[in-house]
C-alpha cells in the first residue's frame, strides 16, 4: 500500500477521489445527524454500498462501477488495455 496525498488546494491532483469525497460530504455527511459512533459507520457504509453497488453511471457505460470492474476482469489482456 502506498500513500500518495494530493497538494493542498489543488483538487485537479486527483479529481476521482475529490469527486467522491463530494458526493460523500453533500450525500450523506451533511444530511445526516450522526448519533452514536454505530451510526458514524452504519450510515456512510450504506451509502457506499449504493454509490459502489446500486447507482449506475453514464460514464461507466450505465453500469455500477462493480459492475463495471467485473466486466474488466471479464476481458481479455489486450482488451483491457485498450481501455485503459
Amino acid at each position: 500500500v502506498r500513500i500518495n496525498f494530493s497538494r493542498s488546494g489543488k483538487p485537479t491532483d486527483n479529481p476521482y477521489i475529490e469527486s467522491f469525497n463530494g458526493s460523500l460530504r453533500d450525500e450523506c455527511l451533511n444530511l445526516h445527524w450522526f448519533l452514536s459512533l454505530k451510526d458514524v459507520q452504519d450510515k456512510p457504509d450504506k451509502w457506499r454500498r449504493e454509490y459502489h453497488h446500486e447507482r449506475t453511471y453514464s460514464s461507466l457505460n450505465n453500469m455500477t462501477p462493480a459492475e463495471f470492474i467485473q466486466s474488466l476482469r471479464n476481458l481479455s489482456g489486450s482488451r483491457k488495455r485498450k481501455i485503459l
